[in-house]
């Protein structure tokens, strides 16, 4: 069964606009660069398969109808839209993506593009950037379940997936210091020579960033067998959590530092230290256009941009591929 014909066309409703705008055939005609005769002809014609008048027509101008002024409004709706996707097909055989995913550990959050999202601005590329705020292994699954193209995440929990090919750019490690309000009773441990015991922690709630994964089987980070736990969304509602006295836990030496300078947390030695964690930023091979390679070069050239990074001896590039 063939579908009807709609009343409507683009260079109708173009023709549509330009009458209403300037309610007259022969102004619309020279905006338009036609003669007077074929608007009138597109105009009818439009107003014959709808089977409703649009204009008012009087011997001064021509004035919209009711039923007029909501094809009118819905019209030029349709036609920027239509601009919309002329742009980005032209967008797209030049090489730019229609959209960039970026996907973000919440380690690092969101906000460590926004310096490079202005600077990405001045390209005018057209392309529609989403950033994802992730957890734990959460940039992974982002990557292996196409919730994103590109994505800043650790090489630990939950390592590179298998399964496909990966390009992945190693970006620098983070160290993790243990933290405490000072007002918590582990607090009383602080000047003795030894660490303190995983025994000795497990009798205290840990606030713990639950794992964003929505594929891949959720891990977690930092928790002992049987330790109660405060689980939030966030690095940034985890911080403020142990600022309030709610639990304890590692915290990215970067965030941690102002706040032991500043004396609202302290810092404890543990029986097993938080490793130093490596971060990347990694894609599937060959699946980025020129925003997303944009994009990594910015990130890869600009390593402050990612707060508390320390260097690796030199920058490791590889792929996954296959198995």
């Amino acid at each position: 069964m063939n579908a009807r014909r709609p009343a409507l066309s683009i260079d109708a409703l173009v023709v549509l606009d330009a009458v209403a705008r300037h309610q007259s055939l022969a102004r619309a005609a020279v905006e338009l660069n036609r003669v007077p005769s074929a608007l009138s002809y597109t105009m009818c014609q439009l107003e014959q398969r709808m089977g409703l008048a649009l204009f008012h027509r009087s011997k001064r101008n021509l004035t919209l109808t009711e039923a007029g002024i909501v094809v009118l409004e819905d019209g030029r709706r349709l036609l920027r839209a239509a601009h919309d996707i002329e742009s980005r097909v032209r967008q797209l055989a030049k090489g730019w993506e229609v959209e960039l995913r970026i996907a973000v550990d919440t380690i690092f959050g969101p906000q460590m593009l926004f310096p490079l999202l202005t600077k990405f601005d001045g390209l005018q590329s057209d392309t529609r950037i989403s950033v994802l705020e992730e957890a734990v292994s959460g940039c992974w699954d982002a990557l292996v379940s196409d919730r994103a193209d590109l994505v800043v995440a650790g090489l630990g929990t939950g390592g590179v997936p298998f399964g496909g090919g990966y390009q992945i750019h190693a970006l620098g490690s983070l160290a993790f210091d243990f933290a405490v309000a000072p007002w918590h009773p582990l607090v009383a441990f602080a000047g003795r020579s030894s660490p303190i015991t995983d025994d000795e922690l497990r009798t205290y709630r840990v606030v713990s960033v639950a794992d964003s994964a929505q594929i891949r089987p959720a891990g977690g980070i930092g928790l002992l067998a049987g330790q109660n736990k405060l689980t939030v969304t966030s690095m940034r509602d985890k911080l403020a959590a142990q600022l309030a006295g709610l639990g304890v836990g590692f915290l990215p030496r970067y965030m941690a530092e102002p706040e032991f300078a500043a004396g609202r947390l302290v810092k404890l030695d543990v029986q097993q230290p938080r490793p130093l964690a490596t971060f990347c930023i990694a894609h599937r091979h060959d699946r980025l256009g020129r925003a997303g390679e944009w994009f990594v070069d910015q990130i890869r050239g600009m390593p402050t941009l990612l707060d508390g990074l320390m260097p690796l001896n030199g920058t490791r590039k590889y792929t996954r591929r296959e198995e």
